[in-house]
């Protein structure tokens, strides 16, 4: 296949289309995954010389690198707008990491979360930066898929502030204005032991784990479809215990809990009440939901401008899953996510929609030239 011969003659009017997916092709056939820091610093790297016009501030922190390019001297105070991406990826097999163009798709590990966004991202910056004159960030971060502590979280540590925040993640179009929040807990219950045959002499703490478990499945049932609710998942059960003629004294279980914005402030105290006496819970992690107003000035211009181009009507939406939009949160930095159309995340066959990427940098750059028409 000729270079650009992906790209249908209509979708030539959207500028820098070749450039968006060659740009997205190239950033496939890296395997940045964690575990593989030499691939997603070569992943930064690819992408940081095309902005090269441009201030670009890097950041590191436990072997993590992240950058801030910006269309200013000195890093304001406050940006008007970030666009945040991320280069890391979910593992895929060997075969995905050789990108691949069927009919209007393109496959690839990563296609759709989020390579050929951040081609997106990266493409429409370096329309829009030296026509505003508001000051506009482009946030690159290489390690969103397990946290972005040490990538966006870190910037934000550094100071790194805007008014409105909009990360490139996959939604179809969708606004996601609102996303759950993740509370990491391991539970632990003691018992007594003694010998499996005389189980009246002890306690086991697997049995008081597991009253425990019901009272917490009654309280939060699993879903049997997609719900927007609290939901539970026990990821791990585990004592110590190794004979299988002996009573455990010991049992802990280690509990996923994907809580929705409303009960950010309660989740806690509500699990904590279901713990019996005498049990230790530890919390792990406990990342804040993303929510932003549906009548934020921000997200009421996207919509528009998205529902004008794409002449259709724009959902906004909550998300299951959390992405880095939830850190500026903690920094009353409003943010969504917003992105192109595609399929399969985290998969086999995992693709973008290469006439959606045309769209949905346009999208973006409309956005980014209204904002400096209303300032």
């Amino acid at each position: 296949m000729k270079p650009g011969s992906e790209i249908g003659p209509w979708l030539r009017s959207f500028k820098n289309m070749e450039q968006i997916i060659s740009l997205s092709k190239k950033l496939i056939s890296i395997k940045s995954v964690e575990g593989n820091p030499k691939a997603l610093g070569e992943a930064l790297e690819l992408v940081l010389p095309s902005l090269k016009d441009y201030t670009i501030e890097r950041f590191s922190k436990n072997g993590v690198q992240s950058a801030l390019v910006y269309n200013t001297k000195a890093r304001p105070s406050r940006f008007k707008i970030i666009l945040n991406g991320h280069l890391d990826v979910i593992p895929g097999k060997e075969s995905q990491y050789i990108p691949r163009v069927k009919g209007n798709k393109l496959f690839g590990a990563g296609s759709m979360d989020m390579k050929a966004n951040v081609a997106c991202l990266i493409e429409a910056f370096k329309t829009v930066a030296n026509k505003v004159k508001y000051p506009l960030a482009l946030q690159l971060t290489t390690d969103e898929e397990i946290g972005g502590f040490d990538g966006t979280k870190y910037q934000i540590e550094k100071g790194v502030r805007a008014d409105f925040v909009l990360a490139g993640e996959p939604t179809n179009f969708d606004i996601v204005n609102k996303a759950k929040g993740v509370l990491w807990l391991k539970v632990s219950a003691l018992g007594k032991t003694a010998h499996g045959a005389y189980p009246w002499r002890g306690e086991s703490a697997v049995w008081k784990m597991q009253n425990f478990l019901e009272v917490l499945k009654k309280k939060f049932p699993l879903p049997k479809q997609q719900v927007w609710a609290t939901t539970i998942n026990v990821s791990r059960i585990e004592t110590k215990n190794q004979a299988i003629n002996k009573i455990p004294d010991e049992c802990s279980v280690w509990l996923d809990i994907r809580f929705i914005p409303e009960e950010a402030q309660t989740i806690l105290k509500k699990i904590r009440a279901l713990v019996p006496r005498g049990f230790k819970m530890e919390v792990l992690a406990n990342e804040p939901a993303l929510f932003t107003p549906q009548n934020n000035t921000y997200v009421k211009t996207l919509e528009k401008l998205g529902k004008d181009l794409l002449h259709k009507k724009i959902l906004l939406r909550g998300a299951q899953g959390t992405s880095d939009a939830r850190h500026f949160r903690r920094v009353n930095c409003p943010g969504i996510e917003f992105g192109p159309i595609g399929g399969g995340i985290g998969s086999d066959g995992e693709w973008v929609d290469i006439p959606s990427l045309g769209k949905y940098s346009q999208i973006l750059q409309n956005f980014l030239l209204k904002i400096q028409e209303e300032i």
